[in-house]
């Protein structure tokens, strides 16, 4: 394989908000993708998702997030057939004081990278590749994925209607890859 890297022509911009602490206190809205918009979590019928094998290990892993960074919450969130949508919600919590040292420095674990948003999520499509790659998958995650920081009530009771009504929408949504050249 030759190495054919130009930083030039493959650096990647971020997609995050320059100079926000991802790891604070905050609502996100997040859309998480697909490999070529493949349909692989399951199929749409009658305005519901009904999730495959594969869909399933994606909501279980998704429902799993809090076991391994306690200072976050979910919210609403729905598998599509090649993406999913969700509402992280980061609650950060006062540390244990053990002397004069922080007890979750201790471990090791606490840092702002370690339990930001993009930790977060780095940490979610592992577990469902570990598991893809485990049951013969290929790769199933784009790199990156989206977020919108929610600011206030009103936008978190639109996207959480979006997320709820997205199954119904499917024939219009963006991420169906019928309407890829709209």
């Amino acid at each position: 394989m030759s190495n054919n890297y130009n930083p030039k022509i493959h650096h990647r911009e971020s997609m995050r908000l320059k100079n926000y602490n991802y790891s604070q206190d905050g609502y996100y809205f997040t859309t998480i993708c697909t490999k070529n918009k493949i349909e692989c979590f399951g199929e749409i019928i009658d305005g519901k998702m009904v999730l495959n094998e594969c869909g399933k290990i994606v909501e279980k892993c998704w429902l799993e997030i809090p076991k391994h960074f306690p200072d976050v919450l979910l919210d609403e969130y729905i598998v599509m057939s090649n993406h999913i949508h969700g509402i992280v919600a980061i609650e950060n919590q006062d540390p244990v004081v053990v002397g004069n040292e922080n007890f979750r420095s201790l471990l090791g674990w606490y840092g702002a990278k370690s339990r930001s948003l993009s930790s977060i999520i780095r940490g979610f499509k592992i577990g469902v590749t570990k598991w893809c790659h485990q049951n013969n998958y290929d790769s199933i995650w784009q790199k990156s994925f989206y977020d919108h920081i929610i600011r206030n009530e009103k936008s978190l009771d639109e996207i959480r209607k979006y997320i709820v009504e997205n199954p119904l929408k499917w024939e219009l949504d963006r991420n169906n890859p019928e309407n890829l050249y709209m």
